[in-house]
């Protein structure tokens, strides 16, 4: 598949978001993508992978269906995975949605402070594309990173300790809700502002290309995936960033979680051209729109972009067009969007379409997916109870990784963390 992005020339045709043409529904498609964008071209016009022609490279363009055609003629007929894979995205998927229901259990009866971004209904972008990653590919996440630390594999016991404060979470009780980290699993952050953690990743995707490229590590082709929102799109670290790795052809893909809203912002009122997949081509990287509600078609497009940065050959911008079950927060009571397109998008579940494709193929049966349904609420029940009783953070571990000087403010004389002394707090109001 090396040349699946490559093409004769580039082509202006119009880009569809939603509905897919005819000739795309040759990929097997788990749900109907929805009509809903005011600013959608004709419906006869298809979605393509873009790069502009510059000086420096080639055009081209080609269309997911060809993509998909290519791989499905080396593989199973009509089919796009096999059993095996369709239940690992089956249970990752479940996890997540259960895991973040039971978040939303525990914050309101007190056990998680702050606020708390649940993913319902987007599982389909953070399972299609990180479970194609190897260990050693990186994630870097938004506040909503819950779900992606655990398709990263961080274990569900050690996020919802971290959702608790506890010292047996993944940043030992330090991080919480927005902050989701684990090195282990190449995790690099969830990140609490909008836009900070493009720039980690654009970082990590250049330590990639430095390793292979400067120190001759010839198996380091390890990816990087950028995982923010449609409200993110409009800031100026997107664009930077989307330069450099273009400039540079770093191993990294940006993935837009467009759920059409930026907290109560309608991303059509924000941006004046609300199709966020044409952005890649004017800096030189393929740009492509893909149904955020079908985890199938989000795989298929991910196999591409990952691909093409392992191979070398540059970053991509992927727009996955999804929605949000529950409000910006838990502290959100969601009253400002349409319950019509509510009602809508939860006709579309991600989970449910998967699991009818699933049975209808012969690819699993209703058994064994209730089983694993029985099996993830057992594993979410343990990290409750895992969670609830592991200890607290110490008192010492307050100014740990603050102060680089290890005689300053952090330690007192006798070597010992001032914050341990009961005395460390006094006098404090009057300052």
């Amino acid at each position: 598949m090396s040349g699946a992005f490559s093409a004769a020339k580039f082509t202006t045709q119009p880009f569809l978001s939603t509905p897919l043409p005819p000739d795309l529904t040759t990929s097997p498609s788990i749900s109907p993508a929805p009509p809903h964008r005011s600013s959608d071209p004709p419906a006869n016009s298809a979605s393509f992978f873009f790069q502009i022609e510059s000086p420096r490279r080639s055009g081209t363009v080609v269309a997911v269906s060809d993509v998909v055609k290519e791989k499905k003629s080396k593989s199973t007929p009509n089919l796009l995975i096999t059993k095996e894979e369709g239940l690992v995205l089956y249970e990752d998927m479940v996890l997540g949605r259960a895991f973040e229901d039971m978040c939303a259990q525990m914050y309101y009866r007190g056990k998680m402070f702050g606020f708390v971004h649940l993913y319902n209904g987007q599982e389909a972008v953070s399972t299609g594309f990180i479970k194609l990653l190897k260990k050693e590919d990186s994630v870097v996440s938004t506040y909503r990173d819950h779900v992606h630390a655990l398709s990263k594999g961080v274990p569900a016991r050690a996020v919802m300790s971290e959702l608790f404060g506890k010292a047996t979470g993944c940043c030992r009780g330090q991080g919480g809700s927005m902050h989701m980290f684990s090195s282990e699993h190449n995790l690099l952050g969830g990140f609490a502002f909008i836009g900070e953690g493009i720039p980690v990743a654009t970082g990590a995707a250049f330590t990639s290309k430095y390793k292979r490229e400067v120190l001759k590590e010839a198996g380091c082709d390890h990816v990087t995936l950028a995982f923010f929102g449609d409200g993110t799109c409009n800031n100026g670290q997107f664009f930077e960033c989307l330069n450099m790795a273009a400039l540079w052809k770093l191993p990294i893909v940006f993935v837009v979680e467009n759920n059409l809203w930026a907290i109560g912002m309608s991303h059509l009122r924000a941006t004046s051209d609300p199709q966020i997949y044409k952005k890649g081509p004017a800096f030189g990287m393929p740009g492509i729109h893909v149904d955020g509600m079908d985890v199938l078609k989000v795989r298929e497009v991910a196999k591409e972009a990952i691909g093409r940065a392992r191979r070398g050959e540059g970053p991509t911008l992927v727009e996955c067009e999804t929605y949000r079950f529950r409000g910006h927060s838990l502290a959100d009571p969601d009253e400002l969007r349409d319950p019509a397109e509510k009602a809508h998008y939860a006709a579309r579940d991600p989970i449910t379409a998967l699991k009818k494709y699933l049975i209808e193929n012969s690819l699993a049966s209703e058994a064994e997916l209730k089983a694993i349904d029985k099996k993830i609420d057992e594993m979410v029940e343990d990290s409750v109870e895992f969670a609830d009783e592991s200890p607290p953070p110490p008192r010492s571990q307050l100014l740990e990784n603050v102060f680089a000087d290890p005689k300053g403010f952090g330690i007192g004389p006798d070597g010992r963390y001032r914050c341990e002394d009961p005395k460390f707090t006094e006098g404090t109001a009057h300052v």
